[in-house]
């Protein structure tokens, strides 16, 4: 079915909720306290890495998800990269991961040295499947002294790293269930969800650690600025260490005791971050209004506006539509980004990028469909006009 009579009035549609102009996929709202912290910071001339901000902002995080520790970073890759190293990730080891997620996933890996086995995902969550999963181990894993590894490579088999794609909640309960029988550690890839949840319980606090980004782009922004959160107080410690340049500790002396990384979270990035927390749960009040609105629009028609799954919640970070083929997702883009609505494909497979070609797969058939078809739609909460006129703010 053609989407061309649905084309013009989403677009206007969208100039409902955001106005007038070019409307981006998502940009990020700063009408809180923003300004005044960052003041606050340059008063206090703790700008860099060492400040109250930078450890506020980790008690805001850490008290949100429900996560007993939270280690600010740089950027969510960075957040990855040393996660996948305090997971136990060595050079030449094998990490299971989807195909079907954004590129940092990857370089985060092949900065830890690992090589990416890529497993489909499941068509309503968009995110690794657990079923895939499980037949991938079953066919390709074997456990030898309590590690498991790969039959056909050879390699370890360090770490499983699902994806919660677009901030719409995974099975997670069951990938770590899987990875468990195999004694695979899991390193949850939060970084578009926070604000979404399984249950009660937050995104992230299933595996052993799990990072979040804080892009300028996402739910709430530091600039740039990502975060690993546990309830192992032993890895939290050892991140913080790691992300300092692996410094001990001592009023002058400078004495790093391993290889470390300066990915350490700037005091002028977590006072953004602290006031984006002040306003956090109202933003995703207003997505999910959003979202509600996305879904009457699309309801009735051949269009599958993306809903998370059954006892989840999402964040509704990029709100994204299940189209008919590649050539009505292509004709959808057009029309709209000509309009001046920002629309944009889902990302290319990370097995179809020429650095990751050679990776082994299971055929991605799902991962594969999705690819072709998946649009996301202007994402972002509106600013304080255009939300009172709507009436969502008084």
């Amino acid at each position: 079915m053609h989407t061309e009579p649905l084309r013009q009035d989403l677009v206007d549609l969208v100039r409902s909720i955001y106005g007038e102009g070019f409307i981006p996929l998502h940009r990020p709202v700063f009408e809180g306290n923003e300004k005044q912290y960052l003041a606050d910071c340059i008063d206090s001339n703790f700008v860099s890495s060492v400040g109250a901000k930078v450890t506020e902002f980790e008690q805001r995080i850490a008290a949100f998800t429900g996560s007993k520790f939270a280690v600010a970073t740089v950027n969510g890759t960075a957040a990855l990269h040393v996660a996948l190293q305090l997971a136990g990730v060595q050079r030449g080891d094998e990490v299971l991961t989807q195909a079907l997620s954004f590129i940092a996933t990857c370089n985060a890996l092949s900065y830890a040295g690992a090589q990416p086995v890529f497993m489909d995902v499941d068509l309503d969550t968009l995110g690794l499947s657990p079923q895939a999963l499980r037949r991938w181990l079953v066919a390709h894993a074997e456990l030898r002294d309590g590690h498991a590894y790969n039959r056909t490579t050879g390699r370890r088999i360090a770490a499983c790293v699902p994806m919660h794609t677009f901030g719409f909640p995974l099975r997670i309960r069951e990938i770590v269930a899987v990875c468990d029988e195999y004694g695979i550690p899991v390193v949850e890839d939060a970084a578009e969800s926070l604000g979404s949840y399984v249950g009660g319980r937050h995104t992230g606090t299933f595996g052993k650690l799990a990072t979040l980004s804080f892009n300028g782009n996402k739910v709430i922004t530091t600039g740039g600025g990502g975060m690993i959160v546990t309830d192992d107080e032993a890895l939290a410690k050892h991140a913080k260490h790691l992300t300092t340049t692996a410094k001990i500790p001592h009023p002058y002396e400078f004495v790093h005791d391993e290889v470390g990384y300066n990915y350490r979270l700037p005091n002028l990035n977590a006072a953004l971050g602290c006031a984006q927390m002040e306003r956090l749960p109202e933003m995703l009040a207003i997505k999910a209004d959003v979202a509600r609105r996305y879904s009457e629009f699309f309801a009735g028609s051949s269009v599958r506006f993306v809903q998370p799954v059954d006892g989840t919640t999402a964040n509704f970070w990029l709100n994204a539509i299940v189209l008919d083929s590649e050539a009505e997702r292509d004709a959808f883009l057009k029309h709209t980004n000509d309009q001046g609505v920002m629309t944009r494909p889902i990302w290319r497979l990370m097995s179809r990028l020429e650095m990751y070609k050679h990776c082994q797969h299971d055929g991605l058939e799902h991962s594969r469909w999705l690819e072709a078809r998946v649009v996301n739609l202007p994402s972002s909460v509106p600013d304080g006009a255009m939300l009172q006129q709507q009436g969502l703010r008084n």
